[in-house]
């Protein structure tokens, strides 16, 4: 049957729950429901000049992607594509037509670089060198086993140290959006971004269905958050880490150890069985940290880069 590729329809639930259903199929390692990706629609800010796309067969989502520009970069022209397939609807063409319908896309949106991340296993890094485009830096995703692991004991924080949760900052959560960005500003990376925007932050970041606030654990120092990991959990047993950092000045007094396995504790008490997180392989104190906790690598992705001309 033939391949058709088509924009969203945002107002339909059967796009989003089957754009979910093709990430989770495809991606099983990171978290994907209909009403997330439903909202991330909604709130796509609009410098991104965002475009979700599916392809279908006989009516069925196949295959999905979404092109949009990397508003948050102060490097004019970055473009990011994000494909994928379901597992078993491979090999018909999908791929390649919604690949050609995102680059033309954004290159007429005035995108000069695209990036993509692509699953390090041999026909994904085919499919993307066949297309153009160049490997560069690559991350590990991590699974733990919740129902198994062994967690290290929590302890009680340093004296001035106290661990909260996001949720207690529901009233004004701009002093976690303050850290998020003092955290993340040395994140690694190949494209530089800036974390600026907090009405965009209150949007993609605070009020995305993924988050936890519950389980997202802050360490105060003396009044101050210091440092932070965030959950996000799907309803189905999956916690996942968005995001585990510290401010600089707060660094290797071991905060984000101590937040991390606070929320860890909470997510399998709370009845999630399964932990996922990722880091770029170069980062080996992220790394080292998620070993502590009993993490295992169970994939790698490449970032693949492609110049348009």
């Amino acid at each position: 049957m033939t391949v058709i590729v088509r924009d969203v329809r945002p107002e339909v639930p059967e796009d989003s729950e089957g754009f979910a259903r093709v990430r989770r199929a495809a991606l099983p390692f990171m978290l994907a429901t209909g009403r997330q990706v439903a909202y991330e629609w909604a709130h796509a800010h609009p410098d991104a000049r965002s475009r979700p796309l599916v392809a279908e067969v006989g009516g069925e989502i196949v295959g999905v992607a979404n092109a949009s520009l990397v508003h948050e970069s102060p490097e004019p022209g970055i473009g990011d594509v994000t494909l994928y397939v379901h597992p078993g609807q491979r090999g018909r063409g999908a791929g390649t037509l919604l690949l050609r319908a995102a680059e033309e896309y954004l290159a007429g949106a005035g995108a000069t670089t695209l990036y993509s991340w692509v699953l390090d296993e041999p026909a994904h890094r085919a499919f993307a060198e066949r297309h153009g485009y160049a490997a560069s830096r690559s991350a590990y995703f991590l699974r733990l086993d919740l129902t198994t692991a062994e967690l290290p004991p929590l302890q009680a924080p340093p004296a001035g140290v106290e661990l909260r949760t996001a949720a207690d900052f529901a009233a004004d959560p701009r002093p976690l959006f303050e850290l998020d960005a003092l955290a993340s500003a040395d994140e690694p990376g190949d494209v530089v971004t800036e974390l600026t925007d907090y009405a965009h932050w209150l949007d993609s970041i605070w009020n995305q269905p993924l988050l936890d606030r519950e389980l997202t654990t802050v360490a105060v120092v003396d009044g101050r958050p210091a440092a932070f990991s965030a959950a996000r959990t799907d309803g189905l047993g999956r916690y996942s880490s968005g995001m585990t950092g510290t401010a600089p000045d707060f660094r290797g007094r071991g905060l984000a150890k101590l937040a991390k396995n606070q929320s860890l504790h909470r997510a399998r008490a709370a009845g999630c069985t399964e932990a996922f997180t990722g880091n770029d392989t170069g980062n080996e104190p992220m790394l080292a940290i998620n070993t502590w906790f009993g993490y295992e690598i169970c994939a790698k992705e490449t970032r693949y880069v492609r110049p348009l001309g």
